[in-house]
């Protein structure tokens, strides 16, 4: 032993020994580790909620928290400006608020906290049925983001005027990007904007880019958060609407809610990216889908936009309009009314309503109505539908079932059939994906009004992470 030990070799082995023998008994020892559960993404209610209504002088502003929600909370409506009088408050979910704003008020700030904000909904909305800003006109409060697309036509064709507003108390650094026929427009004045905290700054898209017939507009920031809206105002009295939010760029967009009756429909596609591709363009009514003739695809260039009339391809039915395309798009539709005066809606690619959707501001009577227009492209959907009047208690949900790639028009109503009242579309258990739009018309001397609206996400809940304790994250 002594010789070993002095054996500079002999005394390494020794070592090499002990060791081994000691690894291999823990590894004989340790508990195996168990598999980790598959984890899947969880979902929390919302607690607060800030919106904006960016022009509400001269409109109805209306604002709904569904009920349901636990706890207490408040809503606020509040100008915004420097010395503004003192916010409006609620406190009950359920009820519907409504007001008739002072013409050249500035934006409204809709804020929810607590059990008023699952769900909270604002929509402002104006009717006129004379002058240049004559139409029916209606837009969904935005939420303030970093992001905002839209699609419809260009500065050629009709006035469109962005708002971009600035709530939060931190600076706002944007850019506006325009997507024309012809590609990427940049202004000779530069695209670049910076916004003050409680600033609203009104920018028309003519001013950017005068030439477009037909564009989409991204609104991006570089720091800081805007909620942004854009107004089409056609000459000559020619009808008004607000475009309303685009879906973020994607491979399939589904746009839906397109009335039925006659009027134009003209498609807009746009391909933001640095591809060409060719979109593949189908109607889904109520009779199932089909391929338009000689409207089966259009050919967009890569960060331009394109139209496509399809007017008589829908054959006046109620639809969406689903498209495919290789690379990202966005779309959006524009609508026109009938009669001696035209009036003009909008819809545009929106997601499927899975967590359900809410819309503020429906009115029913003897010459306006409102009806919902939900489309199943896939498997079979199904739906409960429950209004909630301004005036008396609500009346009880009616469920909807709508088969599969088809296209279902819903006459609403409050009791009684006459008024005004809020809608919340909710998905039922083992709904296939269910996109839709309601729309409003009103008729008159002069011709039909008309306004739409996609049915957007409800602002019910929040998408996060699951979290799980696993001594896995530490163990070797």
């Amino acid at each position: 032993m002594r010789l070993l030990i002095e054996n500079r070799f002999g005394f390494l082995a020794l070592v090499l020994i002990a060791l081994t023998a000691l690894f291999g008994v823990a590894a004989v020892t340790r508990p195996g580790v168990a598999a980790l559960p598959a984890v899947t993404p969880g979902r929390v209610a919302v607690e607060s909620v800030a919106t904006v209504c960016p022009d509400p002088g001269g409109a109805r502003v209306s604002t709904i928290t569904p009920p349901g929600g636990k706890g207490r909370g408040r809503t606020t409506i509040t100008e915004i400006k420097a010395k503004a009088a003192p916010p409006a408050t609620l406190d009950q979910p359920g009820l519907l608020w409504q007001r008739e704003v002072p013409e050249k008020s500035g934006p409204l700030a809709v804020a929810g906290s607590g059990a008023m904000a699952a769900g909270l909904e604002a929509t402002q909305t104006t009717r006129r049925t004379d002058g240049a800003r004559r139409g029916l006109a209606g837009v969904r409060c935005a939420e303030p983001g970093s992001s905002t697309w839209f699609v419809g036509p260009g500065p050629a064709a009709a006035d469109v005027v962005l708002y971009l507003t600035n709530a939060d108390e931190a600076e706002a650094v944007l850019e506006v990007m325009v997507y024309a026929g012809e590609g990427p427009v940049v202004s000779d004045t530069g695209n670049g904007f910076v916004l003050k905290p409680g600033e609203q700054r009104t920018i028309r898209v003519g001013d950017l880019a005068p030439s477009p017939l037909v564009m989409a507009v991204e609104v991006r920031t570089i720091s800081g958060r805007v909620a942004a809206a854009a107004r089409v105002v056609v000459p000559k009295g020619k009808g008004t609407d607000w475009l309303p939010v685009s879906a973020e760029p994607s491979t399939s967009v589904v746009v839906p809610g397109i009335p039925g009756g006659g009027g134009r429909r003209e498609l807009y596609v746009t391909a933001p990216g640095e591809a060409d591709t060719v979109v593949r363009v189908k109607a889904l009514t109520a009779d199932g889908f089909y391929a338009m003739k000689n409207r089966e695809t259009i050919e967009v260039a890569a960060g331009s936009t394109g139209s496509l009339d399809l007017s008589t391809g829908i054959g006046g039915q109620p639809s969406a309009i689903v498209l495919t395309a290789d690379v990202p798009i966005l779309a959006g539709m524009l609508v026109t009314g009938t009669g001696a005066k035209q009036d003009i809606a909008f819809s545009a690619g929106a997601p499927p309503i899975d967590i359900g959707s809410v819309v503020a501001d429906n009115r029913s009577g003897k010459k306006i109505s409102s009806r919902l227009i939900l489309s199943a492209p896939a498997a079979a959907g199904k739906v409960r539908v429950q209004t909630l009047p301004k005036r008396g208690p609500a009346p009880a949900p009616v469920d909807v079932a709508i088969a599969a790639s088809r296209t279902k028009e819903i006459k609403l109503a409050p009791p009684g059939g006459r008024g005004d009242y809020s809608v919340v579309v909710l998905p039922l258990p083992g709904s296939g994906p269910v996109y839709g739009g309601r729309v409003m018309d009103e008729s008159t001397a002069g011709g039909l009004l008309v306004t739409a609206q996609p049915l957007a996400l409800a602002r019910t809940w929040a998408i996060v992470p699951r979290t799980i304790e696993s001594p896995a994250v530490v163990l070797p």
